[in-house]
């Protein structure tokens, strides 16, 4: 028998509730939580019932701390009967900031008098946990497995009942009002305790929505960590279900975790109401003295309305909560472990116990390009920048790594040399209690099930992996640069950067390019690729004419984008040199799948870069170009830097203080290209990345032609002749160009490309 509770028992105590609301905010500072509520325009505001997924049991309080943070809303939210079977502290303190216990009597009409007074409500209708993520049984119907009656079981309709019958409700007032029937109005106002018939009907007219929502957290680990040892210390041993959840809910909470929440399309349930539906709501409202009355004749039949009305409520309520269930699983935030983990379970289904390792990664390199344009699946961040799934194709992914890696330890997947091997147990049936700490590849495959556009995306990853083209692979690659600097650019465009972003002039588009050639247009050509470096500051618009009118000549042209570049000064001041090499290193493996041989032209710094790769002698290159590229620098207040950079990294550790001078101003030759503001970090990385490809140039076995300025105002003239005298195993020329300028290639000085067109003829075309 469901218990009574006293009228007053869970009045809010705006003190405790925000109380709670600060405490909870000094937590998230201090925890490695990284909490991101992703919601559409005037969904916190306009949305009446909230639905979650729930997977850990401290969860169940971030909702209500985010609604308050985002648009001030108290919250009522529905807890486990258990927390209350004790009138104690505990239960006092749930009462008083909102939550309600599943087993109170008028539970129903009680949040929808709560939702009349502008309180939201919190619903958890898996009814608990869901440990192992599993919600599709084999028939692909929604339901989740109850661990106290040890069978699986729907999820409960709490939520749509709820919404449908105050939807009904507002009906019948909304009829009342058209038929100004004033002192029903008047009497349902006093009823509910809300201030004012207009108040009543302000409420009344709102839709009655709700909003689908879906917490996913990652990485999800399963090491220990110091809250279940200190538990287990001082509780004198703990219980294997204990244990396990202190583990998995402690490494969330203490190790780096994303915790994204996102908020699905609104159910809007006056949609599901019909004209006869109506009239039925008109009446029972007449009729109903109280909301638990009025709730009362939709569950029973004592009399021809009630029967009417419960049985067409039922038929929308399942239909209610199955379009609610559906949105909440589809809007789980989809990372790179779960492509591993469905494509894993796709092969075994395929009965494909080991894949070879290339396979493999380039599979799940063609999942992610293939989720990344399907218009239904949410991504992580991880999946949006290239940058974080960088090295997926050669096995080396930060996140491919770990999740191997844990799978192994776990004894899931064994690794070959040349392949993984999927073990039995990743068949094996495992307890509700023991899978996340067991097999985390089937939590992972689990939870990404629902979403078919992600199923869909892997299995024509695994039938193109088959047959697809390197051209192919590398305009996809290419594609990662482009999506790169858009998520760079989005990243430094926010109002902290804001001061230092205005001052920039830069109107040229700072994106990366290629250029492809035309097999008819000369053949031999076509197989030459030119990888233009732009140079410090700039942006790869600064040798985009060049590359036209080298594509123009018939060769394949690509513009790299050092990392940091066309962006923002503020992303620059958080790159270091050898970000600027991987960009260089990164998109001359993409050109050199395209083209039979590459010169890489290099203009200042590009070209210093150009001369560092070159060092590593990478496959297919032919050639080297650097122009106006550095050993000196005419301006002598370089060598302050190191100074400065020392005095703004101790005051950086100093909150709130970014360093004693973070940037220097810039007039730069073209103000449309390069920054103006120089982060005098940058200049520090500049400097010893100076100072450290000097030393390699001896490892340079390619020709190069080395083009200088005679009257450089940058850098020193002198110092392309120490590079060509550094260069002591390569076949060298130095040109020199009569010009003031530093940017001799930018300014089309018809010398300077005379002798770089000249170069790339006889060495580009000599190895194609």
């Amino acid at each position: 028998m469901k218990p009574n509770y006293a009228e007053d028992t869970f009045n809010i105590s705006q003190a405790r509730y925000e109380w709670s609301i600060r405490v909870f905010s000094t937590l998230k500072k201090i925890l490695s939580i990284n909490i991101k509520m992703h919601h559409g325009e005037d969904q916190l505001q306009d949305g009446s019932i909230f639905v979650f997924n729930h997977f850990a049991r401290f969860e169940t309080f971030i909702p209500q701390y985010l609604m308050h943070q985002e648009v001030g809303a108290i919250c009522r939210s529905v807890a486990s009967a258990e927390f209350f079977e004790e009138a104690d502290t505990l239960s006092d303190y749930l009462c008083s900031v909102g939550a309600v216990p599943n087993n109170y009597t008028h539970l129903l009409p009680f949040l929808a008098e709560e939702i009349l007074r502008e309180r939201k409500v919190i619903i958890f209708p898996e009814g608990g946990m869901v440990k192992d993520r599993r919600v599709l049984d084999k028939c692909g119907n929604y339901s989740v497995y109850s661990p106290t009656a040890r069978e699986r079981r729907k999820h409960h309709t709490g939520a749509a009942v709820l919404a449908m019958m105050l939807e009904g409700f507002k009906s019948g007032i909304r009829i009342a009002e058209q038929r100004q029937d004033y002192e029903l109005l008047d009497t349902w106002a006093e009823r509910l305790r809300i201030e004012s018939r207009a108040a009543l009907l302000t409420q009344i007219h709102k839709p009655t929505l709700i909003i689908p929502s879906n917490i996913t957290f990652f990485p999800i680990r399963v090491s220990d960590n110091m809250l279940r040892k200190g538990v287990d210390l001082f509780s004198g041993g703990l219980g294997r279900h204990s244990s396990e959840e202190l583990l998995v809910e402690g490494n969330l909470l203490l190790k780096n975790t994303d915790m994204d929440i996102r908020l699905g399309v609104p159910v809007t349930t006056s949609e599901h109401w019909n004209r006869w539906d109506r009239k039925f709501t008109d009446i029972a409202v007449r009729e109903a003295e109280s909301m638990a009355a009025f709730f009362g004749m939709g569950q029973q039949d004592n009399n021809m309305i009630e029967k009417i009305l419960g049985r067409s409520l039922k038929k929308k309520v399942l239909k209610v909560r199955n379009e609610y269930m559906h949105k909440v699983y589809a809007s789980v935030t989809i990372n790179l472990s779960h492509l591993a983990s469905r494509l894993i379970y796709l092969l075994i289904q395929n009965k494909k116990t080991e894949i070879d390792k290339i396979l493999f990664h380039k599979i799940l390199y063609l999942a992610v390009k293939k989720v990344q344009v399907a218009s239904q699946v949410h991504l992580h961040r991880s999946l949006l920048n290239p940058d974080a799934y960088s090295g997926l194709l050669e096995g080396n992914a930060p996140d491919v790594l770990k999740f191997i890696e844990a799978s192994e330890q776990k004894n899931l997947i064994e690794t070959t040399d040349h392949s993984y091997r999927f073990l039995d147990k990743l068949g094996a049936q495992q307890s509700f209690h023991e899978i996340r700490l067991e097999n985390l590849i089937s939590v992972y495959a689990n939870e990404a099930h629902p979403v078919t556009e992600v199923t869909e995306a892997i299995e024509q990853a695994i039938k193109q992996a088959q047959k697809i083209k390197q051209d192919e692979l590398s305009q996809l690659r290419f594609d990662d640069e482009c999506i790169s600097y858009q998520w760079d650019m989005q990243l430094f465009d926010k109002p902290r950067y804001l001061e230092i972003n205005k001052q920039e002039t830069a109107t040229q588009s700072a994106a990366p390019y290629l250029l492809r050639s035309s097999l008819l247009m000369s053949p031999r050509k076509s197989r030459v690729g030119i990888l233009l470096v732009h140079g410090f500051l700039s942006s790869p618009a600064e040798l985009r004419p060049l590359a036209d009118e080298l594509n123009g000549l018939g060769y394949t042209c690509m513009g790299v984008r050092l990392k940091g570049h066309g962006t923002s000064p503020w992303d620059l001041r958080s790159r270091k040199w050898t970000d600027w090499l991987q960009s260089v290193r990164h998109n001359y493996a993409i050109l050199s799948e395209l083209v039979d041989s590459v010169i890489i032209v290099g203009f200042s710094t590009g070209g210093a870069l150009a001369l560092s790769l070159a060092s590593e002698r990478p496959e297919k290159l032919a050639g080297v170009v650097p122009v106006s590229s550095p050993l000196k620098f005419m301006d002598k207040s370089f060598m302050l830097v190191p100074l400065v950079h020392g005095a703004n990294q101790i005051t950086r550790w100093i909150p709130a203080f970014e360093g004693v001078m973070p940037f220097r101003y810039n007039d730069p030759e073209n103000p449309d290209i390069n920054y103006r503001n120089i982060p005098f970090h940058s200049l520090y990385e500049l400097k010893c990345f100076v100072g450290e490809y000097v030393r390699c140039l001896s490892n340079v076995t390619v020709p190069v032609c080395l083009i200088q300025g005679t009257q450089d105002p940058v850098v020193d003239p002198a110092s392309s002749e120490l590079i060509q005298r550094a260069l002591v195993n390569a076949n060298t020329e130095l040109v020199w160009v009569k010009s003031e300028r530093h940017g001799i290639l930018h300014a089309s000085l018809s010398e300077a490309k005379t002798h770089l067109i000249d170069f790339i003829k006889i060495n580009g075309d000599i190895h194609a």
